[in-house]
């Protein structure tokens, strides 16, 4: 894999930034396609998606920053070094819900609908995101002795990561195999995806959707971080993403407990107001 796709004199365009690119591109299509039915309008997405593309790759970079924090106390200008990569997701779908948050309360809007909404587009953009991290050569995966290893050219984050570990030398020309766990984990995001649109179109309650998400993604998440051969910042034995990945699971009980809770009550009203039917003596 190399991470640049082509370069023009001093200009260099990576992989990581096009990829990127084409993930928030296929959420506002998402977005205005599914949008139609509940009557948001193109210019609501794109608003939607300038905020949380801001706030997403701020809080996606703070999280970095604050995870590799010896590397950039050290070179402080690499803090804003974005195209290298260097973007952690979780830090991003924090900072993407604080936007949707503060989006909602500016356009009156529900904001457990809000949060249907734009959740829909978030497993497809990912997916795109994960691609790109594997051209990029970051979030790697460990030593693979399966078929499906993957081997990243000299200079890269893994053969640096080999090197430095003596597990190859130094003239050797790539790293050794390892897990392809980026697309791993961009395989089980459009499959998300594909189960996140479903349910949304069929959903009968506000809620519903982002208690699937958060139900289903932080499992897999968990499970593919013991593929990851990464340095990874832990706590308690576990990576930060597990740790994190168990605290959003139970933010989606919470959200699965309020949906059916919600739907429950609305399913009493109906009851309620369904009109009695007279008898008549003939």
């Amino acid at each position: 894999m190399h991470s640049e796709l082509f370069s023009i004199g001093a200009l260099t365009v990576h992989w990581y930034g096009v990829m990127m690119a084409l993930g928030f591109f296929l959420g506002l299509w998402n977005w205005v396609l599914v949008g139609r039915r509940d009557g948001r309008t193109f210019n609501f997405c794109s608003d939607l998606l300038f905020w949380i593309m801001l706030s997403g790759i701020l809080g996606a970079r703070v999280a970095y920053v604050l995870a590799e924090w010896e590397h950039f106390s050290a070179n402080p200008v690499e803090i804003f070094w974005i195209h290298r990569g260097g973007l952690i997701y979780y830090g991003g779908f924090i900072g993407s819900g604080i936007a949707i948050f503060l989006f909602a309360k500016h356009h009156k809007q529900e904001l457990v609908a809000l949060l249907d909404f734009a959740l829909t587009a978030v497993p497809l953009a990912h997916a795109m995101g994960r691609i790109g991290c594997f051209m990029n050569g970051c979030c790697y995966g460990k030593i693979c002795e399966l078929p499906i290893g993957v081997r990243f050219p000299a200079q890269s984050a893994v053969w640096r990561d080999h090197v430095y570990s003596g597990e190859i030398l130094r003239f050797t020309k790539a790293s050794l195999p390892v897990h392809p766990v980026q697309i791993y984990e961009a395989l089980f995001n459009l499959a998300l995806y594909a189960v996140v649109i479903w349910h949304y179109r069929t959903r009968k309650h506000n809620g519903s959707t982002i208690a699937l998400y958060l139900l289903v993604y932080p499992v897999g998440r968990f499970c593919l971080e013991f593929f990851r051969g990464d340095d990874r910042v832990r706590w308690w034995g576990m990576s930060v993403a597990q740790v994190v990945s168990i605290f959003l699971f139970t933010v989606g009980l919470f959200f699965l407990f309020r949906s059916r809770k919600a739907g429950a009550l609305c399913d009493s009203r109906q009851t309620q107001k369904a009109p009695e039917v007279e008898s008549t003596s003939g």
